[in-house]
């Protein structure tokens, strides 16, 4: 079965980095969906698929992989740039601003 390990990114819904630190290696599909004939839900047979291990490091869930016969596939994560300002969020309500604060 084939794996695939990488570095999530951060959720749209937050500014926030958490849970992007460690690295997951997560197991493919191997077979298609099948439809519920009764209720209509899909299911596979799989249960590998529903299983993600959290790593520290790239190197340890390479080395889980290797050690247990997974063939894997590394995708690395794009670099983002912080976005931090030098006196950050209290600058809007500092008293000795450079400048007058106007809507």
């Amino acid at each position: 079965m084939r794996a695939r390990i990488y570095k999530p990114a951060k959720t749209a819904m937050s500014s926030g980095t958490a849970k992007t630190r460690q690295w997951v290696l997560e197991y493919a599909q191997g077979s298609a969906r099948e439809i519920d004939p009764l209720m209509g839900w899909t299911s596979t047979d799989e249960t590998q698929t529903q299983i993600k291990l959290r790593f520290d490091t790239k190197d340890a869930a390479i080395a889980y992989a290797t050690e247990h016969g997974i063939e894997y596939q590394v995708t690395e994560p794009k670099v983002r740039k912080a976005n931090i300002r030098a006196r950050g969020y209290g600058e809007n309500f500092a008293t000795d601003r450079r400048a007058p604060w106007t809507h």
